[in-house]
């Protein structure tokens, strides 16, 4: 039996993940009507889609406008990962946006009815690596490392208590790198790296990560938004196949119909470097392993990643910003 949703909010509805949500919602077929909050609305919008404008998103923010006749939302909104921190106290700065503002919308959802929460959360809540041959669950105990990760993990724990308050269903899902038309950041440039054919020292890198791409990810938060045992589960996500970071680099190419060039320079040899050179933390997401266990997410909601990493990393080529 499905759980009946008739019209979902999505906020953070002009980011990345929001927006290829709403456009995945619009098409759908399932739901009345899909509501999508933005800071500003100075973007064009799927047929059926409604865009309602509130701002930040904050611990003072008003939804009363955007959560009206709503029966469920998707969380995409918040204060993502940054590379380059410049908050005097970055802590601090996500729990305003991720912890307070998370817990602000959701207290003001189950007093408007809906009935269910899916929260964007992120795998960092686990923490930053696994060791070889081992990976993160979606019940361990959690290990957050940076003030982005404890901000999430205080979102969750919040909301679980909001959840046992009210009754309202939360649903919690955990992605690692997401990457699709249109990614910004780190996979950006990696894309361009290798679209211009620049040798990169990273062809003796035997790790293992796990990825989504987008299509995958936005495809998971859909189920869990009508799948009735979705409620008050948390779920991984990835593609289903863990690659290293040489191997990514070569499918990457193969997806542009080039060649990567490679130098096999000893991930020990990086490492040391990078750490002279104050990117220490760069270097270990480049060489160490973050893998994710999907087996809970695949038997609960009879899930699987309609896009396979080669799939995914072709629509995100096709996708490249020139």
């Amino acid at each position: 039996m499905t759980h009946l949703v008739s019209e979902v909010l999505v906020t953070g509805a002009t980011g990345f993940v929001g927006h290829a949500v709403v456009g995945k919602l619009a098409v759908d077929g399932s739901f009345d009507g899909v509501v999508a909050a933005v800071r500003r609305d100075d973007v064009s919008w799927p047929k059926g889609v409604v865009p309602v404008e509130v701002g930040d998103l904050l611990p003072t923010t008003d939804w009363s406008e955007a959560l009206h006749g709503v029966d469920a939302l998707v969380h995409c909104a918040a204060r993502v990962h940054v590379m380059q921190e410049d908050a005097i106290d970055p802590l601090q700065a996500y729990r305003e946006v991720n912890v307070k503002g998370t817990l602000n919308l959701a207290r003001q959802a189950a007093q408007a009815g809906v009935s269910r929460f899916v929260f964007v959360s992120s795998i960092k809540v686990n923490g930053e690596a696994t060791q070889p041959g081992q990976t993160f669950s979606a019940d361990d105990l959690l290990s957050p490392l940076d003030p982005y990760g404890v901000s999430k993990q205080e979102a969750e724990l919040g909301l679980r208590e909001i959840e046992a308050q009210t009754g309202m269903e939360v649903v919690i899902v955990r992605p690692p790198l997401v990457y699709g038309p249109g990614v910004k950041a780190n996979f950006a440039a990696m894309l361009r790296w290798v679209a211009r054919g620049i040798p990169l020292p990273l062809g003796a890198i035997h790790n293992t990560r796990s990825m989504v791409a987008l299509d995958n990810l936005v495809d998971l938060l859909v189920v869990c938004l009508k799948h009735p045992t979705a409620a008050g589960q948390t779920f991984l996500v990835s593609d289903g196949e863990d690659v290293s970071t040489t191997e990514l680099l070569r499918r990457t190419a193969h997806a542009m119909g080039k060649k990567a060039f490679l130098l096999p320079i000893p991930a020990i040899a990086l490492e040391m470097s990078a750490t002279l050179l104050g990117k220490r933390a760069v270097a270990q997401r480049l060489c160490g392993s973050l893998q994710v266990d999907i087996t809970k997410t695949r038997s609960l909601l009879g899930w699987s990643p309609p896009l396979t990493l080669d799939q995914g990393l072709k629509k995100a080529v096709e996708g490249m910003k020139t």
